[in-house]
């Protein structure tokens, strides 16, 4: 549509009446307006266009500041999208929730019933409920996990249900998720938002709220226990950064309270499931998984999953360990089941279904398999389970030659197929390109097993379809979620996952261990930050000195620049760099070189690529950031990667970006310092920055002060490198107007009160190395004790004034290259200590088979 003014013609409402052409939520096709709908559209008339806009571009900074994201990865391609969340909620009366809930309830139960008879009695095949080809050629049967224990009570905890309502008004099933169903944590963030950004309109309306869910959730899973059941050890097991949900699974923990985990974290020893950590070894009593079955074991399952944990199965078998959902719960995903589901629902429960499936016809019957071919235009095609190649498809949308080719892939393997109607689903009001626009709107719902039945979330994730009339409603295809408010007559009362202690005292304090993997990854946090640091200050140098400090022709002083231009190839390890033999032409004209090692994110050692790694490690352990840093890890990625510079702009800005990428990284660590727990994650991130940084100053002495130069030059050099250091502002404060080698040396190496100096690194890395776990450790002295000592002697024995000291007629300081260089070696080889000594699990591994995506989340 078409406006240029800023407001509606009209009233909103009639305005939105105008643009309907079916059945509408706020509508009901009564042609009035539903009553419940009345606060948002008061709320609506006041705010108007730029009202509205205003609260869109909140909700949006919210979500990236808290790092909302969706992944759509095809193995290890693919792109990151910050979460949409549409300022219009989506209401439900709590009459009509009270009808729906009942539905999904039932759903539940007869879905329970189904799951335990599958893998254990199987009457529904020996009754001929089911056709055993519709169940045993499904994928997600999983045939080692018949008989287990965990399927004979109750053996669905989660399951979520797709709804859309149909030109009729009522509501229709169109598929469920059994095996790690996805969106509960997307729903809650959705909530948080906006609770910020209307909270008036939040608090008046009554909304039932979400954590009346995760209560039950939290309680079913520590039932679920072996042992322990007071106190169990529960993980969250996620596929890790590349997984499409990545950000709920590390959401959910965190909210939770549990340990967020990856396949290499756990390992199977007699028969038991044990959580590898800094500190050692700590049984897991439940695992909340956030795989696909298939990708679970791969001893058993999948042989060429890398993401799962080999003997899984086997202490599942045992009873050693709970898993949910056990695994093999994707057999209920089949959307054949659908078609059979109103028998099963007469033979269980004796009842019909409250809420029905969307009509289904599977193609492994022969009458059914010919319905679908005839009318392949008018029906959705969908295979029961993913299949590589092949998604859902309409019918209407394909060509001739199209559905000519889809009718024989259906002919050579029929029971792999269904058609499903294509229901008109009704539209929800969203604000498309600042107007009040009708979208076809699909809402998953969650469920929960709970003390007596299965507890539904209030509401859940609402989908919108990204363009008008469009029925593939998913983000991946572009679509946007809502918040969905299920509304109260009544005051609703505030719900805590918080519990209160039965008698007033102070609870025993227990550190959740810290997974190894998430030790690497901080450890890696702690040194690219560091990394990221010394690399943007001596490149802000080097472009200010071209800049300003310019000879009598107006070019840079060569020897002075030349030898930050050289340290800048050492630091980065970028060789050849600027120390090529032949790089004479290079160091004249570095302008190409230089924006290469600020912006080519694809280059090893460049800014941009140690950026790039800093916040993938960051992401890896995104449950361990307070918000307030994950605000600072966000701006430090987007503001170094939303602009690319072209040559002639490159050199222009890039002091002013490499000013605010200072102040980020120095926030960032303040941040550490202030707002992380003296844990032993705090300790391998601090080591981490230690060791960087004392490498980084290494590397930068050795370049700059090693060699000798001219007078002149050597103090421009030292004045410099004290301003990379942050230090001269403490160097004049103390030694005046003098300024020479040995006193230089004096502050930035020997000085242990001086946090820029390298005896401060070492003195801090002697503290944390002696502060480390040693349950594997033996009581004498270990490596990493000597290492770090070795070299806190030797740098405490030098002597700044024979530092100093000129040697034979190599023109080099030669003690002091000796010295740096043996610290080099020191910290290299306590870096390799430390990574063999606490990162216990495998090297990085790529997944070699591509990730199911949940296509219509």
């Amino acid at each position: 549509m078409q406006q240029t003014d800023k407001k509606y013609p009209g009233s909103v409402t009639q305005f939105y009446a105008t643009r309907l052409e079916g059945y509408d939520e706020m509508y009901a096709g009564e042609g009035s307006l539903l009553p419940h709908w009345q606060p948002l559209l008061k709320e609506i008339e006041q705010l108007g266009r730029d009202g509205l806009e205003l609260r869109r571009q909140e909700a949006l900074r919210l979500l990236r500041e808290h790092g909302v994201t969706h992944n759509v990865f095809d193995g290890l391609r693919g792109s990151t999208r910050p979460w949409q969340l549409d300022p219009i909620p989506l209401f439900i009366s709590d009459e009509e929730w009270t009808v729906i809930e009942a539905g999904l309830v039932q759903r539940a139960e007869l879905l329970n019933l189904v799951l335990a008879d599958l893998y254990g009695p199987q009457r529904l095949l020996k009754q001929r409920l089911l056709p055993p080809q519709l169940v045993f050629a499904h994928a997600g049967f999983q045939r080692p996990c018949f008989g287990l224990k965990a399927f004979e009570e109750r053996p669905l905890v989660l399951c979520s249900t797709n709804l859309a309502r149909g030109p009729d008004g009522r509501m229709w099933v169109l598929s469920d998720r059994a095996q790690a169903p996805s969106g509960s944590g997307y729903a809650l963030e959705n909530r948080m938002v906006m609770t910020r950004i209307a909270p008036t309109l939040f608090r008046d309306c009554h909304v039932k709220r979400l954590a009346s869910f995760f209560q039950p959730l939290r309680d079913r899973l520590a039932r679920l226990a072996p042992v322990n059941r007071e106190d169990p050890r529960i993980v969250v097991l996620t596929s890790g950064p590349y997984s499409p949900t990545y950000f709920e699974h590390a959401y959910l923990a965190d909210y939770l309270g549990y340990a967020l985990v990856q396949g290499d974290d756990l390992s199977v020893r007699d028969g038991r499931v044990w959580l590898k950590s800094l500190e050692g070894l700590h049984q897991v009593d439940v695992i909340l998984r956030r795989i696909d079955d298939a990708y679970c074991d791969p001893l058993e399952l999948r042989q060429d999953s890398r993401l799962g944990v080999p003997g899984l199965l086997q202490s599942a078998r045992l009873g050693n360990v709970a898993i949910a959902n056990p695994i093999g719960s994707a057999i209920l995903e089949n959307p054949a089941l659908m078609a059979f589901l109103p028998g099963i629902a007469k033979y269980f429960l004796g009842e019909d279904l409250k809420i029905p499936s969307v009509a289904t016809w599977w193609c492994g019957h022969e009458r059914e398999c010919s319905f679908v071919l005839d009318n392949l235009d008018r029906l959705v095609i969908k295979p029961i389970h993913s299949t590589p190649g092949f998604r859902t498809v309409f019918g209407a949308q394909l060509t001739v030659a199209e559905q000519a080719e889809l009718r024989q892939r259906i002919l050579r393997r029929p029971h792999l197929y269904v058609g499903q109607e294509m229901v008109s689903f009704s539209t929800a009001p969203s604000l498309v390109d600042g107007w009040i626009e009708p979208r076809n709107a699909i809402l998953r719902s969650f469920l929960v097993d709970g003390d007596n039945g299965y507890v539904t979330m209030p509401g859940g994730l609402t989908r919108i379809a990204p363009q008008a009339g469009e029925l593939q409603v998913s983000n991946r295809s572009g679509g946007l979620s809502k918040d969905t408010w299920v509304l109260s007559k009544e005051q609703v009362k505030y719900v805590s996952l918080w519990r209160q202690p039965k008698h007033d005292q102070v609870l025993p304090f227990r550190a959740e261990p810290l997974p190894s993997r998430a030790a690497d990854n901080l450890f890696w946090v702690g040194r690219y930050v560091e990394r990221a640091e010394v690399t943007a200050r001596l490149l802000r140098a080097i472009l200010l000195l071209r800049r300003e400090q310019r000879d009598a022709n107006g070019n840079a002083l060569k020897p002075y620049l030349h030898s930050l231009l050289r340290a800048l190839t050492h630091v980065t390890s970028t060789y050849p760099g600027f120390v090529d033999e032949d790089g004479e032409e290079l160091l004249d004209q570095p302008a190409e070189e230089l924006l290469s090692l600020l912006y080519d994110a694809d280059r090893p050692g460049s800014l941009a690529a140690v950026l790039k790694a800093f916040g993938r490690s960051a992401l890896s352990v995104r449950d361990h950031w307070p918000a307030e840093m994950w605000r600072v890890i966000d701006s430090i990625q987007q503001d170094w990667t939303e602009e690319e510079e072209s040559p002639e702009q490159g050199h222009a800005r890039a002091q002013d970006r490499l000013n605010q990428l200072i102040m980020h990284l120095m926030a960032f660590s303040g941040l550490v310092a202030e707002s992380v727990t003296r844990e032993s994650g705090w300790l391998l991130l601090d080591i981490g920055r230690r060791l960087e940084r004392g490498l980084g100053l290494v590397s930068l002495l050795r370049a700059t002060l090693v060699p000798h130069m001219d007078e002149a030059v050597q103090r421009q050099l030292m004045e410099t490198i004290l301003i990379i250091c942050d230090s001269l502002t403490t160097f004049r404060r103390r030694y005046r107007s003098y300024m020479h080698l040995p006193t230089v040396l004096e502050l930035i190496l020997m000085d242990q009160n001086h946090p820029r100096s390298l005896a401060y690194q070492l003195a801090r890395l002697k503290k944390h190395i002696e502060a480390l776990p040693r349950g594997r450790r033996q009581e004498r002295m270990g490596e990493d004790d000597r290492c770090i000592l070795k070299a806190f002697s030797e740098l405490c024995l030098a002597d700044a004034a024979q530092l100093s000291k000129l040697e034979g007629e190599l023109g080099i300081y030669a003690g002091l290259d000796e010295l740096l260089a043996g610290q080099s070696n020191s910290l290299w080889q306590l870096s390799d200590l430390i990574t063999s000594t606490y990162f216990s699990h495998s090297q990085p591994r790529q997944q070699l088979t591509p990730f199911r995506q949940d296509e219509d989340l």
